[in-house]
């Protein structure tokens, strides 16, 4: 007999140390770089490898492919050679050569198709903390196979999540469930020690926790829009004000950044979002009108510090894009006017909006725990193109003074 050596996190030895279909339930939590993705595509893999499996891997909200675990697992398979040579891995699936199958699919808009499934062996629910209680309540009963098992991978930020409350609040006892943070990772990278120790210099230590060690994620006076962020599905309707569009710009570390939103009742609504690192400008234009359609029929405006970027997207696909009006305080006077609305209700499908609504802060005094009036520049790319859209809107602007002041 063949055997071979599959390493993991010392806290998921014993996670994955019971047999296949002796536990209902097997999961991770924990903060950024820990490696809990990954270890668990590996296992499922090395599961499939082993015997023919179905395994549905699964998030609230999946619009493409590129939103799903698929990733994950492809480079949990590219890293060992015996997995690499028994798997198929295309665009949209993998499949092994002993008939073992991943399928990709979301619950909020699937969950019929997912019902109407035959012989799920294994589903492993990734983002867990997003899933409402109503997607567990139709989704579970769905995996009914013999010896079958539901796997969940989430980073804490409500106590009341419906995944923290079945699994850490009332764990079953035929659940293993395992802390893990960044340093139980062996593999944890330089460039992400890099980024951490970044991260704790410039985020307070309620947000470091919560990024980098799971912490539940509070609202505190640091937060630049807590309280203020709702995540809700919504449609607009003809006398909403709209759309607006705003675009920042990056490259390298930062995303390019785009967002559509509208205004109505008080209330700002944020619908769309498209944004990726090390976006090309001569991809920059077809890019966003796949992601955000008919953006460019409206005028977008754009980070007025990208002057180049400016002329050529509108010489090149965009040509309503225009620069931002910038004044002494514009950032403060942005900030002041988001929140003046009731609600910022953002679509959940514009998830890297509402996550930054959650980590944009001012800076903390690390001495004394006081805010300070600085804001952390950081988690800021598409809430910078959210006041783009809305700048015509900011009330406060410079005053000009002829004569004698």
């Amino acid at each position: 007999m063949t055997t071979a050596k599959i390493e993991l996190p010392t806290p998921l030895v014993p996670i994955f140390a019971a047999p296949r279909g002796s536990v209902r339930y097997r999961g991770a939590f924990g903060g950024r770089g820990s490696g809990k993705s990954f270890s668990f595509a590996l296992m499922a893999a090395v599961w499939a490898y082993a015997e023919p499996l179905r395994v549905l891997a699964t998030r609230e909200l999946q619009t493409s492919i590129k939103q799903s675990f698929h990733a994950e697992v492809k480079n949990a398979i590219k890293s060992i050679p015996w997995l690499d040579s028994h798997y198929e891995v295309g665009e949209s699936y993998i499949r092994g050569r002993n008939g073992s199958e991943f399928i990709f699919k979301g619950l909020r808009h699937n969950i019929s198709g997912i019902k109407s499934m035959a012989q799920i062996d294994l589903a492993i629910v990734e983002e867990a903390e997003d899933v409402p209680e109503e997607s567990w309540i139709d989704f579970e009963p769905t995996i009914r196979a013999e010896k079958s098992e539901i796997w969940c991978i989430w980073n804490p930020r409500r106590e009341s999540s419906p995944v923290d409350v079945r699994f850490r609040r009332r764990k079953p006892a035929d659940a293993l469930i395992a802390e893990l943070q960044y340093w139980d990772n062996p593999w944890f990278p330089e460039t992400l020690e890099k980024q951490r120790l970044r991260d704790q210099e410039l985020y307070d230590p309620a947000t470091y926790a919560h990024v980098w060690e799971g912490a539940y994620l509070t609202n505190s006076n640091a937060q630049i829009l807590a309280n203020k962020v709702t995540v809700s599905e919504f449609e607009p309707v003809a006398d909403w004000s709209g759309p607006y569009h705003g675009m920042d710009f990056g490259f390298a570390q930062d995303p390019t950044a785009a967002v559509k939103c509208w205004v109505y009742d008080g209330c700002l609504y944020v619908e769309g979002e498209a944004g990726r690192v090390g976006l090309e400008i001569d991809e920059t234009a077809v890019y966003m009108k796949t992601k955000i359609p008919g953006i460019d029929q409206y005028t977008i405006r754009a980070d007025s510090a990208r002057p180049e970027s400016i002329s050529y997207l509108r010489r090149n696909g965009l040509s309503k894009i225009e620069g931002v009006d910038k004044w002494k305080g514009s950032v403060e006077d942005g900030i002041a006017h988001l929140r003046s609305y009731k609600q910022i209700v953002m679509h959940p499908r514009c998830s890297e909006t509402i996550k930054e609504s959650r980590l944009y802060s001012y800076k903390v005094d690390r001495l004394t725990g006081d805010v300070l009036p600085q804001i952390v520049d950081a988690n800021n790319h598409y809430l910078d193109a959210l006041r783009y859209a809305i700048s015509p809107l900011i009330k406060t602007k410079p005053q000009v003074f002829i004569g004698r002041a």
